[in-house]
């Protein structure tokens, strides 16, 4: 047999490459020459013991030390000391990864010495709308959330009272097993006592054994002012309880404001589309504008005002979220022209127009002149 080729070559990275750079050429190497996907190729079973080998070597500092000062004479002998397969354990190998990939999906937690953690409650979430008056002021809101509580008969363990749970002999209290497949082990939950790493023999009758129930639970909530759409509060510890006196998950609150009739919202800014007698917007005067918190504010508009026009009325927008001042409202102008008019009103309008010079409406002259040049423009060409 030729000379072990070197594991850093073997696993395609440089000398100085981080673990997470080796656990990741490892995986990857791993997953390509695994015997499930190369049947009866005995090149590719070989070349996945090798990069096995490598990693299990690498992935300890120590081990790689030793490895970077004497090379592979450094395992020889039963140097390797994990006394499989000539030093080198494939099943660790591969469920470490494994264990990495999908630990956290399936929900597994070790604590000391690999036992069970207690799990934790689900988190849990509300939506409430608001009215945009209820974003301005803040509001006291009462919300009504269903969850699971922990249960009050068995205090959480999920035994009668007097009963204990008892380890479970399937997985010593792990809450774990494994199964050998080949050249490596996968670790699942217990199929006995579902993970919890203990059997419950006399369980508690009101929350069968689960240590929890349903119910309904009444939260008061604080809304402070200048809340936006998408915002969202969270309260520690009011979520779900945990399974068999785990810690409690979390409530997420997201909060959405309902369109208003009137306003619309940018930020701390509100905006208010105002309809403006003709009269007004030509001679000028002074409107009445409403404002969120339900008074008035009076705008005056300079003669000639056109429609789109905006004027700002400073501090009467939205408060801040975190008490930084108050945004401003914009009130947008519509000139609105008249309808339903009477013979005398006819008749004085058109005497107006009789007396109205290019000066009473120069957008109005000034576009034609530009139609008149692009027309002239395009005779020519």
């Amino acid at each position: 047999m030729g000379a072990k080729r070197c594991y850093y070559e073997v696993l395609g990275v440089a000398k100085t490459a981080s673990a997470d750079q080796l656990k990741s050429a490892y995986r990857k190497l791993a997953m390509q020459f695994h015997p499930d996907r190369n049947e009866g190729d005995g090149e590719a079973e070989t070349k996945f013991k090798e990069v096995g080998e490598a990693y299990e070597i690498l992935k300890d500092d120590q081990r790689r030390a030793a490895y970077d000062r004497f090379g592979h004479a450094a395992f020889e002998n039963g140097g390797g000391g994990r006394g499989q397969r000539g030093g080198f354990d494939f099943s660790s190998a591969f469920t470490d990864v494994f264990d990495d990939l999908f630990g956290e999906f399936m929900g597994r937690g070790r604590g000391a010495g690999g036992q069970q953690r207690a799990a934790r409650g689900q988190d849990l979430r509300f939506d409430l709308e608001l009215t945009l008056e209820e974003a301005f002021g803040g509001k006291d809101a009462t919300i009504k959330v269903p969850t699971a509580e922990t249960c009050e008969v068995c205090a959480g363990s999920g035994a009668e009272a007097g009963a204990q749970p008892v380890t479970c002999t399937t997985c010593q209290g792990h809450g774990k097993v494994r199964a050998a497949q080949g050249f490596f082990t996968i670790e699942r939950a217990c199929p006995t006592c579902n993970g919890a790493g203990k059997i419950i023999k006399n369980p508690c009758k009101a929350c069968g054994g689960m240590g929890r129930v349903r119910k309904e639970r009444t939260l008061s909530v604080r809304i402070p002012k200048g809340v936006e759409d998408g915002t969202r509060m969270r309260l520690a510890g009011e979520g779900e309880a945990g399974l068999r006196g785990g810690p409690n998950g979390d409530l997420y609150i997201f909060l959405s404001i309902a369109p208003h009739a009137i306003f619309k919202r940018e930020g701390s800014d509100l905006f208010c589309r105002v309809p403006v007698p003709f009269t007004t917007a030509a001679l000028g005067g002074a409107i009445e504008v409403p404002t969120i918190e339900g008074g008035s504010a009076k705008v005056t508009l300079p003669e000639g005002t056109q429609t789109g026009r905006q004027f700002r009325v400073r501090h009467k927008g939205m408060p801040g979220l975190r008490g930084d001042g108050t945004g401003d409202l914009y009130v947008e102008c519509a000139v609105e022209t008249p309808v339903n008019l009477t013979k005398k009103q006819k008749e004085l309008l058109r005497q107006f127009q009789a007396a109205a010079t290019d000066s009473n409406q120069p957008e109005t002259n000034g576009f034609f002149a530009r139609v008149k040049e692009f027309w002239n423009g395009a005779a020519k060409e």
